[in-house]
C-alpha cells in the first residue's frame, strides 16, 4: 500500500476552515509529499473517501467513543451500532446527551476515556469544545462507515480503502513540546513559526521512531512545499503532512493491523502509533491533555 493520506479533521469545514488532505506515497524508506488538498464542504470530504483503492489514510479524529461512558448511557456495544446511533441521535441530542452525562460524574472526573488517551495525552472523545472532539467523532465516523471503508479491528469494509485514527500532536510531540500553532491570529508569534521551522526540519531528517521494529520515515518535499508548512501558521497543512507520516509508519506495518495492538477495544479505537501502557485501564479523570500538548484542529 503506497498511496497515503493525511487529513486534517474540522467538524466544521468551510472555506475558512477546510479539512486539509496531504497526499503521498512511499517510495523505500521515503515518504513523497505529492500534493494538499483542501475540501471546505463535506461533499469534498466525502468524495475523497470514496476515491478508489487502494490507499490508506491516517485522520485526525477519534473513531470511537470511551467504552465507560457507553456502558453508563446505555448506547449500543459494536463499533457499527454505536457509530448509526450516534447518527440518528443528530447534534444537539448528542450534545444534550454528553452534558446530560457529564453532570452525572464527580467533580474533577467529568470526562471518561478511552485507553489510548492517557499515553497519547489525547483529549476525551465526550469533550465538546476547546476542542470539539466530541462533535469531531459524531461528523467523522459515520461518514466513513457510510464510505464503506476498512477501518482495521473495528469494520471489515473495502481492504483497498483503510483508514486508521491519527493524532498529529503525538508525533509533533517528539520532536518539540513547544506549540506550534493557532487560528488566532494575536497568537501566530514568531516562536510558533519557529516551532514549525524545527518540526518540519526533523520530518526531512527522519520523523521520531515510535518504538516500531522499523526506522521511521523520512518527508521528501519540495523547498516551496516546506516553506509552506512553516509560513501557515494555523498548523493545519502541517497537522497534515504529520498525519501523513503516521499513515506511513502504519503503512509499512502492514496488513491485517498496520501497527496497531491486537487487543484494542474495537468500540473505543486507537491512535496510530501510541504505545500502550501495560496494565493500564482508560482513565476516568480530567483530560490527560498537558498544557504543552497539541490539540486537534476545532
Amino acid at each position: 500500500m503506497t498511496l497515503l493520506l493525511g487529513i486534517d479533521f474540522t467538524s466544521a469545514p468551510r472555506r475558512a476552515k477546510p479539512i486539509t488532505v496531504a497526499h503521498g506515497r512511499l517510495d523505500g524508506a521515503r515518504v513523497v509529499l505529492d500534493d494538499i488538498e483542501r475540501c471546505p464542504d463535506w461533499a469534498g470530504f466525502e468524495a475523497v473517501l470514496a476515491r478508489p483503492g487502494p490507499w490508506l489514510g491516517a485522520f485526525d479524529f477519534p473513531f470511537g467513543l470511551p467504552r465507560e461512558a457507553v456502558v453508563d448511557l446505555g448506547w449500543p456495544q459494536t463499533w457499527q451500532e454505536l457509530v448509526r446511533h450516534c447518527a440518528v441521535m443528530g447534534k444537539p441530542a448528542f450534545r444534550a446527551a454528553l452534558d446530560a452525562y457529564r453532570e452525572t460524574r464527580p467533580a474533577g472526573r467529568r470526562y471518561a476515556h478511552r485507553s489510548t488517551d492517557l499515553p497519547a495525552r489525547s483529549h476525551s472523545p465526550l469533550k465538546l469544545v476547546n476542542p470539539p472532539v466530541g462533535l469531531m467523532f459524531l461528523e467523522g465516523a459515520p461518514r466513513l462507515l457510510a464510505a464503506g471503508v476498512h477501518v482495521p479491528g473495528m469494520h471489515a469494509g473495502d481492504a483497498t480503502r483503510v483508514a486508521i485514527e491519527a493524532y498529529p500532536g503525538l508525533l509533533a510531540r517528539r520532536i518539540t513540546s513547544a506549540s506550534y500553532k493557532s487560528d488566532e491570529r494575536r497568537k501566530q508569534t514568531p516562536e510558533r513559526r519557529a516551532a514549525r521551522a524545527a518540526i518540519v526540519d526533523a520530518l526531512v531528517r527522519g520523523a521520531p521512531s515510535s518504538g516500531g521494529p522499523q526506522p521511521a520515515p523520512t518527508l521528501h518535499a519540495t523547498p516551496a512545499q516546506r516553506e509552506a508548512l512553516v509560513e501557515d501558521a494555523s498548523g493545519d497543512l502541517l497537522d497534515a503532512v504529520l498525519a501523513l507520516l503516521q499513515a506511513a509508519a502504519a503503512a509499512r506495518q502492514g496488513a491485517p493491523r498496520f501497527g496497531l495492538p491486537a487487543n484494542f477495544d474495537p468500540i473505543e479505537g486507537w491512535i496510530t502509533g501510541c504505545t500502550p501502557v501495560a496494565g493500564h485501564a482508560a482513565s476516568a479523570s480530567s483530560s490527560p491533555a498537558s498544557a504543552t500538548a497539541q490539540g486537534r484542529a476545532q
